[in-house]
């Protein structure tokens, strides 16, 4: 009789059940958003490192985005560049822009495909404006004034938003055995530098891709229903009543609306989960219970 405690038992089992997702995900693309959030630790860096390494080795093409907001706001600090927020929003001016381009596509950037790469994978770090890969438009916001309800228009500085994703780069490192790892920094239709929300820059990557799967990694667990519990699956329907019912609120609510617009552009399924979970991605890769929330068409 086979022992199902014996440790080699074990093992097998896990692979067993892991060997169908990896066949699903075969030679297809996945993106990932690496949040600021989920940088922090030293281990679960290395372990997603791994994951990003072993993702490419299993036959999959992973695509990773990354954030780096802490990390802009600690070099602003230690620059003494005092930010501008409105609406709480910070600005991003030309100083900023500078400092915002020398983080994300700089040491950042370097960091991840460092680990990625001693971990046995072959990053290399691009970021939006390299081939042209993405265009971006300056983005404005709308918001009410609490005293007089009046609308006004807030000029964000160079904040940008994705326009065009031409995917050719990506396509070509794809064929090979790198993975690229991208910083949100584009070119503007005006020939300015932005800065673009890393979610919202994953988001029009995953799009242009058709990817499989889109991945934020976060601080939480996914969505959470009133009573605190995760939401495993969400169609659009559902999440957009879910916002409308005040169940999603404050941040979750624009990563949700992100999530819907991948959907909406071709990606088959859109996943948050809390990277802050040991091999979360390949968790949520290769297991029937997955990591997180799960948004399907």
């Amino acid at each position: 009789m086979t022992d199902t405690h014996d440790p080699l038992t074990s093992r097998a089992q896990t692979i067993s059940e892991a060997l169908p997702y990896m066949q699903r995900y075969d030679g297809r693309t996945v993106v990932v958003k690496y949040g600021g959030n989920a940088m922090g630790d030293q281990a679960l860096s290395r372990a997603f490192a791994r994951n990003v390494a072993l993702m490419k080795q299993s036959g999959i093409n992973p695509v990773v985005v990354h954030g780096g907001g802490p990390q802009i706001g600690r070099m602003l600090d230690k620059l003494g560049i005092e930010s501008t927020f409105k609406a709480g929003l910070r600005v991003t001016d030309d100083a900023t822009i500078e400092v915002v381009e020398m983080v994300l596509a700089g040491s950042i950037n370097k960091d991840i495909v460092a680990a990625i790469n001693a971990e046995g994978g072959r990053a290399i770090g691009i970021c939006g404006k390299g081939g042209g890969m993405v265009t971006a438009r300056k983005l404005t916001r709308t918001v009410a004034d609490t005293d007089s309800s009046i609308e006004q228009v807030l000029d964000l500085g160079y904040v940008g938003e994705p326009t065009v994703v031409r995917r050719e780069v990506i396509d070509i490192l794809a064929e090979s055995a790198i993975i690229p790892v991208i910083a949100p920094v584009a070119l503007g239709e005006d020939g300015k530098t932005y800065n673009v929300n890393a979610d919202t820059f994953a988001g029009a990557i995953a799009g242009a891709l058709t990817a499989k799967r889109l991945m934020f990694l976060t601080d939480v667990p996914g969505v959470l229903d009133r009573s605190g519990a995760l939401i495993e699956d969400l169609t659009i329907a559902e999440a957009r009543r879910l916002i409308a019912e005040g169940t999603i609120s404050g941040g979750m609510i624009p990563k949700v609306e992100t999530c819907i617009e991948a959907i909406e552009q071709g990606v088959e399924g859109v996943v948050i989960l809390n990277g802050k979970i040991p091999h979360a991605v390949l968790i949520e890769l290769f297991t029937e219970g997955g990591a997180g929330t799960l948004f399907v068409p």
